[in-house]
């Protein structure tokens, strides 16, 4: 019997690991980001895991077979799944758009200068928190938003600094929670102590 896709388990880590591998090997061609990506992530991190519903991989709620999932969170839901679709292009739009910017403003190996290390890490806090938000996944939206971040961040030369498996302690479940409400601010405050803590050989 395949591992839970919830339990921590050799598997679990090991999909983790791969794909968090293939990220950072690709990141130097600049890819547009798109939700189909994050589909992708979603699925190899299920590879080998015994999910509740085989439907659940690589599908976003309000596709065929989750018409009715509605995800929630210690009592606070996502978007409702009639209205996910259209969120994950707004989504896709709106970080697309900020990622072309910052292409211009950081040439590919170049090292980002302190304002623009501050402009990435506030994205990354922006796309986390929209994930988290949108909660488009029957399961596995923390690990794939941690998983935005640090595509994000090594995309502009900065190390893959948000934990993905456990997720990280300190005040990032009460920055999830606030982002669940659409308040993305306490993460940039969480993700600035993330990148400062590795920085300093913390984590």
């Amino acid at each position: 019997m395949p591992p839970d896709w919830d339990a921590d388990s050799p598997e679990l880590r090991q999909n983790i690991a791969g794909l968090l591998g293939s990220i950072e090997q690709d990141s130097p061609q600049r890819k547009p980001p798109t939700v189909e990506a994050a589909r992708r992530w979603q699925s190899e991190i299920m590879r080998k895991l015994q999910a509740d519903d085989p439907k659940y991989v690589g599908a976003f709620c309000g596709e065929a077979g989750l018409e009715y999932v509605q995800v929630d969170v210690n009592g606070i839901f996502g978007v409702a799944a009639p209205e996910v679709a259209a969120a994950l292009r707004d989504f896709e739009q709106r970080l697309q758009s900020v990622v072309a910017y910052l292409d211009n403003l950081i040439p590919p190996g170049a090292e980002p200068n302190v304002a623009q290390t501050k402009v990435i890490v506030e994205v990354c806090a922006w796309a986390h928190a929209e994930w988290v938000r949108i909660h488009p996944f029957a399961n596995g939206n923390g690990r794939t938003a941690r998983l935005w971040a640090n595509s994000l961040a090594l995309r502009y030369g900065l190390p893959p600094f948000v934990i993905l498996h456990p997720r990280p302690g300190g005040d990032y479940e009460l920055a999830s929670e606030k982002a669940m409400r659409g308040d993305w601010e306490p993460t940039v405050a969480v993700f600035d102590q993330l990148l400062e803590d590795l920085r300093r050989g913390f984590s």
